[in-house]
């Protein structure tokens, strides 16, 4: 049976004027495959590069959709799946192809492998916050780059969705989490996210205050989207054999590499470790143990009623002047 549904779609790369809601034909979901009524929406940074035509893989044209996380509850499942039934509460977010398969809508149809159990007691807008942002400050932290407890680990772009989660998950793992902020007027409310130290990038020198707040050694980690020609700079800040941990590539520039060796880079993909079951699980369970005993909570800086409102979300996304993560609800 073919229904509709409302989705958001561009004909165009560029600045967010370019989104437009439109109708949409729904299937009923085929095999391995589950139907969601979308509640909320979480916004990531990459979606606003997917829309600009600056990520690293490009969009579908004409009519491309958009989006990689959100939360709602499964309307119906297709033959062979066992996982979910009718009424469960979900997320999305990993192993999704954009242009296909973007989330932003009313109603999706998804592979099971891009469908995550929602715990009863997360809320839509709490869940929208939850996964992607915490996979991959988990994976990027603690698989990739094997933070342990005691070490000190500098988080640029920390008033991020990623970068509010990776300061709970150095905090939880019992690291010392530095946040790197642009702006002063964000310094309380990354304390209050768990911050130990913040450093407001326009007011001091980023490695010399690392390595005094570290007694001269240095961090041992450093967590960056960034990348770009300012990479050796910012890997003064490391201690030696330190390591840095890349999560995207926001400078939008050839990366220059950095010379203070001994030092290790890794470039993290959440879509590598969230390919695999075991990888999926291990990244689920450490989110449900964190949402239970309160060491994650997820940041919502912003919540827009109305996918109407999706413009103006990505307006704020863009303007960086949020903590947290951007939510949009969807209303039925």
């Amino acid at each position: 049976m073919t229904t509709e549904a409302r989705a958001v779609l561009f004909h165009r790369t560029g600045d967010p004027d370019v989104l437009t809601i439109e109708r949409v034909r729904l299937d009923d979901p085929g095999p391995g495959e589950v139907r969601i009524r979308v509640d909320a929406l979480g916004l990531n940074r990459a979606e606003a590069l997917f829309r600009a035509g600056r990520y690293y893989y490009q969009p579908t044209l004409p009519a491309s959709r958009l989006g990689y996380e959100a939360a709602g509850v499964v309307e119906s499942v297709g033959a062979g799946v066992t996982e979910f039934a009718p009424g469960d509460p979900v997320l999305t977010g990993p192993q999704i192809e954009m242009s296909a398969q973007g989330v932003y809508g009313d109603r999706i149809v998804l592979p099971v492998e891009s469908v995550i159990p929602r715990p009863a007691s997360v809320d839509a807008v709490t869940g929208a916050a939850t996964w992607l942002t915490y996979a991959t400050a988990y994976g990027g932290l603690v698989e990739t780059g094997g933070l342990r407890p005691g070490e000190h680990v500098v988080i640029t772009a920390a008033s991020s969705g990623v970068g509010t989660a990776a300061i709970q998950v150095a905090a939880r793992t019992g690291a010392v989490p530095i946040a790197v902020t642009r702006s002063g007027d964000k310094r309380r409310r990354l304390r209050d996210v768990g911050a130990a130290h913040v450093i407001v990038a326009s007011e001091v020198d980023v490695p010399e205050e690392v390595r005094r707040l570290t007694g001269g050694r240095g961090a041992e980690l450093i967590f960056d989207p960034v990348a770009g020609p300012e990479l050796p700079a910012l890997a003064e800040a490391a201690s030696v054999a330190g390591t840095i941990v890349l999560y995207g590539w926001l400078g939008g520039q050839p990366m220059l590499m950095p010379l203070n060796w001994p030092l290790t880079i890794h470039g993290y993909a959440n879509g590598h470790l969230s390919a695999t079951v075991s990888g999926r699980r291990r990244i689920n369970r450490y989110i449900e143990a964190g949402l239970r005993d309160g060491g994650l909570r997820p940041v919502v800086g912003k919540v827009f009623t109305g996918l109407e409102r999706i413009v103006d979300a990505h307006r704020l996304m863009e303007s960086n002047t949020h903590v947290g993560k951007i939510v949009v609800t969807v209303e039925h």
